[in-house]
């Protein structure tokens, strides 16, 4: 029996209620893993031998009702750290790295009872918008293995898209949850800057990084971020906030709320056939009981110049650690110290993290501060002025997650600018630091459409619950990949 459609709800369920075991449901994940893979290369790394240990042990001591991942096998971002299995961020400059202890999201999904099954390719320190970047493989579309899954979480994506998994953690700078889940036709959540802990996450902007989900279905990111949200006294940027139960105003109406639908949103760009699939999602609102109606975001055209300044400078300061002298790899036959540093950095990086790198140290040299970073920062703050203004008026904003479809793997991996130009339409909501999530919304020649749903900050309840009535309403939760779980 294939457990590949079930989602983490009826997982539980069945699970709880004795239909299935967790060591089954290991047994095979793994075995569809092995099957389903081969095509995908979503996986860097499996953990099969102490997942099967785990679920055995779950088994043993009963499937707790109040712990929602009892006994589900789930993926992890290999930019995430999980003790004792290998974490390479996709770098060769830690290729062998195994870290000594957990992240606190990964933490929290224990105590929740999941079972981690592995972890997921991805972009090079999750730099990149394709999944073409990671230095061990390219991941595929789960619908069209001749597409990229987007990224930076591409192998999340696709591992969940093509039912291997019910859910992967995935991380998000400038849209890399969102637009893969855009991308494979499911849904993907980034909740709000300082929501979910960052502790043990690698980093590659610290002041834009949030750690999200990949699901299936609205409820189980719900369910995820019931899970990961919260506190950590180890990561300063955490909210000191309570978290709410985000599963608590699902299947409850959207009658009377006001949407926003910006401009810039459908404009030049955006692929004509995407922005139909759009404004047909606004009618479906619309039948809700919701209002939509036009506004403007006009600083939105300065958000991808503006992002990849600060992202870039951010990194250039984070990748520091990465030496060749405390761990990771070291080039061999090196003379003196500074052969040590410069050898290990050129063979362990690769060339999209150099680009980065080389573009933030500039921006941030004496002489070119004021020229880029600042003003960067500037402009930061008037897309986050931009929001609060519609926000004013308006309970969340909607629009495409991504200009066009998946396209084809090498389209655009040599033209740098124009893949940056991808993710214009999530970039905005990292620099503003807001929750958001995209949703399948249709079709467009055979793949998927996401629709991405912006709210206020820490006001997740809010988009999970009109997300929610679109999905129940239209029913693309439903679609499964063309031969991918066959």
């Amino acid at each position: 029996m294939s457990y590949d459609n079930l989602d983490i709800t009826k997982l539980h369920d069945q699970l709880q209620s004795g239909k299935i075991t967790a060591a089954a449901l290991t047994a095979q994940t793994f075995a569809d893993i092995k099957r389903v893979d081969p095509e995908i290369d979503a996986f860097l790394t499996l953990n099969e031998a102490a997942a099967k240990k785990a679920a055995a042990a779950q088994d043993n001591a009963g499937i707790a009702a109040d712990k929602p991942f009892a006994g589900v096998p789930v993926g992890i971002k290999d930019n995430i750290v999980t003790k004792g299995l290998k974490t390479t961020a996709a770098s060769k400059i830690l290729n062998n790295f195994v870290p000594v202890y957990d992240a606190t999201v990964v933490e929290k999904l224990q105590t929740a009872g999941a079972i981690i099954a592995g972890k997921l390719n991805l972009d090079e320190f999750a730099m990149g918008s394709s999944t073409e970047n990671s230095a061990f493989k390219t991941t595929k579309n789960a619908w069209d293995q001749t597409k990229v899954p987007g990224g930076s979480s591409g192998g999340s994506a696709a591992a969940v898209a093509s039912g291997q998994l019910p859910m992967a953690l995935g991380t998000d700078t400038g849209g890399s949850i969102r637009q893969p889940a855009a991308f494979n036709g499911i849904v993907g959540l980034k909740p709000t800057y300082g929501r979910v802990s960052r502790w043990g996450v690698i980093a590659f902007a610290s002041s834009l990084d949030v750690v999200g989900s990949l699901t299936h279905t609205v409820r189980d990111a719900a369910l995820t971020l019931n899970v990961i949200a919260g506190h950590d006294e180890k990561d300063a940027t955490t909210a000191d906030l309570a978290v709410p139960d985000y599963t608590a105003k699902l299947g409850q109406s959207i009658h009377g709320m006001k949407i926003a639908l910006p401009e810039e949103y459908l404009g030049e760009g955006v692929d004509p056939a995407v922005a139909e699939q759009i404004k047909q999602a606004a009618e479906q609102f619309r039948a809700l009981g919701a209002t939509v109606e036009t506004v403007s975001l006009p600083h939105t055209k300065y958000a991808v110049p503006a992002y990849y300044i600060i992202a870039s400078s951010e990194a250039s300061s984070n990748l520091q650690r990465f030496d060749g002298i405390r761990y990771g790899f070291r080039a061999k036959d090196v003379k003196n110290l500074e052969d040590v540093y410069v050898r290990s950095r050129s063979e362990g990086f690769g060339p999209e993290v150099k680009r980065r790198i080389m573009l933030g140290t500039f921006s941030l040299s004496a002489g070119f501060y004021d020229a880029y970073f600042k003003k960067a920062a500037q402009l930061r703050t008037l897309i986050a002025q931009d929001f609060d203004k519609v926000f004013e008026d308006y309970d969340f904003i909607i629009g495409p997650t991504t200009p066009t479809t998946a396209f084809k793997i090498g389209a655009k991996v040599t033209d740098p600018l124009t893949m940056y130009m991808n993710d214009i339409l999530t970039i905005p909501v990292n620099l503003a630091g807001l929750p958001a999530l995209s949703i399948p919304a249709g079709l467009v020649d055979g793949m998927p459409v996401g629709l991405q749903l912006i709210g206020k900050q820490f006001d997740e309840q809010t988009l999970l619950q009109a997300a929610d009535a679109f999905e129940s309403a239209t029913g693309y939760q439903d679609a499964i990949p063309g031969g991918a779980n066959e």
